[in-house]
């Protein structure tokens, strides 16, 4: 499933968890999960509350213990019994945004503010809730950044927090009210889940979530939006001759790093495909000949990135022609993830990208994934 999140006024921990709860997440899913961790002492109950001229769904953490401050190491391996990848990564990115902030050692950290029960209730329940609903993919569109100060145990910081900054790098944002927009937990838990920015993607709406912050402002609802929706299936491209360009150079002074980079360079900037074949030049010089297809409008920008990136004096280029045989995605699901097969007329395979981040997440070898997903269909 696809998430899609309009941070109306905001995104903070509790907002997104309880914008998850409206759109259908179970509850009981995600008090388990939190119990899981060991932690003691906490209560999560979901109410309806009127905010503006919307109903919507607060999450409320009740907590016996009001201590503030643990060690970051404490809180990761609570979180690490949870079994939630996103839950590990967004606790992650907090110790190692604080660590860098205040020149500590990762593990040594302390964590003030964000050391607290809610800290760990939202981040683990927001883990559990995306989970249980099945979501592989999050989208948001630009968050708002407020302004003004916040009091902290460093005192009084500007925002947003500095915390918060670093752990929106890549975020797109936007300018904002005089308040605390985004909170360093709703930014790590955005983070975690490998959030795509802009607007909503295509997708079959299933089911919309409206989660309550504590602010009451005067004059709107104070909400996180959440949509959550099923991909559309993607049109197959009509098979038939397509006008590419080649653009081949002869290399016998460049490192295989260097051509590594080149190659990952012109993907990123929109080559069909880059590679490089071993050569034996003149005198008998062991070379390389470095490879790009490109569509036509980006020729000469590839070209120059090439010439830059290798100090090449010269290349070839060759208008070929290009067939591209149908093909279309269906997915499957391995530990509790979904992973892409691509079908065409001959044969079928797993996307590598999918298998990497499940090796990662599951520590099983990537072949051995590769034959449950082949065994999975």
């Amino acid at each position: 499933m696809i998430l899609y999140l309009n941070p109306f006024t905001g995104l903070a921990g509790d907002m997104l968890l309880g914008a998850l709860l409206d759109a259908g997440a179970s509850l009981d899913a995600v008090r388990r999960a939190v119990a899981a961790t060991g932690l003691t002492g906490w209560r999560l109950d979901a109410e309806r509350v009127r905010t503006g001229a919307l109903t919507a769904t607060r999450a409320l953490v009740t907590v016996d213990d009001d201590a503030t401050e643990r060690r970051a190491a404490e809180l990761l391996a609570m979180a690490a019994r949870c079994g939630l990848p996103v839950a590990e990564a967004a606790l992650t990115a907090i110790a190692e945004v604080e660590a860098g902030l205040h020149g500590e050692p990762v593990a040594e950290v302390h964590l003030h503010e964000l050391g607290g029960h809610d800290t760990l209730v939202d981040i683990v329940g927001c883990a559990a809730a995306l989970r249980d609903l099945g979501v592989t993919r999050v989208h948001c569109a630009p968050l708002p950044l407020g302004a003004g100060v916040v009091h902290t145990r460093h005192g009084v910081l500007p925002v947003p927090a500095p915390a918060t900054l670093a752990l929106l790098k890549g975020a797109r944002v936007r300018g904002g009210e005089a308040a605390e927009a985004v909170t360093p937990t709703g930014a790590a838990l955005l983070r975690a889940a490998g959030t795509t920015y802009g607007p909503a993607p295509e997708m079959a709406l299933r089911a919309t979530g409206y989660g309550a912050g504590g602010r009451v402002l005067p004059d709107r609802p104070n909400v996180t939006v959440a949509m959550l929706g099923a991909p559309v299936a993607e049109p197959e491209p009509v098979a038939g001759p397509d006008r590419q360009v080649v653009l081949s150079t002869n290399l016998d002074d460049v490192t295989g790093e260097v051509l590594g980079h080149v190659v990952e360079r012109a993907l990123a900037a929109g080559a069909a495909d880059a590679w490089v074949t071993p050569a034996v030049m003149k005198k008998g010089r062991p070379a390389h000949v470095l490879h790009v297809l490109t569509p036509p409008e980006l020729a000469g920008e590839l070209q120059d990135l090439v010439f830059a990136e290798t100090g090449s004096l010269g290349l070839r280029r060759s208008v070929v022609e290009k067939v591209a045989l149908p093909r279309h995605f269906a997915t499957v699901r391995l530990h509790g993830r979904d992973v892409r097969m691509k079908h065409g007329p001959w044969g079928v395979k797993p996307e590598y990208d999918d298998l990497a981040a499940l090796a990662e997440a599951t520590g099983k070898p990537l072949r051995e994934l590769a034959r449950e997903a082949y065994d999975a269909l």
